[in-house]
């Protein structure tokens, strides 16, 4: 009733009064912008459940786990093939060096001529020292059987023959050498020579040797070249390992000349 007594004046200012804002309104008018705006939504953005959905978690983990795959297969055939012709190009270089060609003629551990071309059709693994040598041929030697037993171990490789020629003639006689290989390997061979036989054989594999001054209990060391050589079936030199390989890194290598080897007498 306190309205009604209200003056025109009181009235006027009534009828401009603005209506309430609600907080964080601009204007009033959020509330019907809000609505407005939901109006225009559709289900993909109004919750996560009805998003539009890409390939799932397991999908992508699958799809690279296959991308990493084909590019680990492809960068292991590129290295393959990289060492294939790595090692062709040393097989043709060792032999435009010519070691090894022509044949030698040297007597085994028991008494028994041998030539090279007794060893064809055989893997050959040779190596050149003295009985007298104080540590680095026995050394060297059971590197070499070392090689040779692990390749006996795996069944389809065909076998090894070691074999083991001196460069000291004058002691090492046929008794001498069979004194020594017993203590390797029961297939190890011995081969022993004349001097000049000798001198032939290591000339044809460029093996350097020298014999020392004789003290006064007339012994003497011989300074040699410290090679192990590999032959293949044909007869053909072809590869050699020095002091620094290990008997593993020599075995891998031999596999390796074995799952290549290709004949050329054939």
């Amino acid at each position: 009733m306190l309205l009604l007594t209200r003056s025109p004046t009181a009235w006027h200012r009534l009828s401009h009064l603005k209506p309430p804002v609600l907080p964080g309104t601009v204007g009033g008018q959020a509330l019907h912008l809000r609505s407005w705006f939901l109006s225009r939504q559709g289900p993909a953005e109004t919750g996560r459940q009805g998003q539009p959905q890409g390939p799932g978690l397991r999908t992508r983990l699958l799809i690279t786990a296959l991308f990493g795959a084909g590019l680990g297969g492809a960068w292991l055939a590129l290295r393959a093939e990289k060492e294939r012709l790595q090692q062709q190009k040393r097989i043709e270089a060792l032999r435009q060096a010519a070691v090894g060609q022509g044949d030698f003629h040297l007597l085994d551990h028991k008494g028994q001529a041998r030539r090279k071309a007794d060893f064809r059709g055989q893997w050959v693994l040779m190596y050149f020292g003295f009985t007298h040598c104080p540590d680095i041929c026995p050394d060297e030697l059971e590197k070499l059987v070392q090689v040779v037993r692990q390749l006996e171990a795996e069944p389809g490789l065909p076998p090894v023959q070691p074999v083991f020629i001196t460069v000291d003639p004058e002691r090492d006689d046929v008794e001498a050498m069979a004194r020594y290989v017993q203590d390797f390997h029961p297939r190890l061979l011995g081969l022993t020579g004349s001097t000049e036989q000798i001198a032939q054989a290591t000339h044809s594999y460029r093996v350097y040797y020298s014999a020392g001054p004789k003290d006064e209990d007339q012994d003497y060391i011989v300074d040699h070249s410290i090679t192990i050589y590999l032959l293949n079936p044909d007869g053909l030199f072809t590869d050699y390992y020095g002091r620094s390989r290990s008997a593993e890194q020599i075995s891998d290598s031999v596999r390796q000349h074995m799952a290549t080897f290709r004949s050329v007498l054939s």
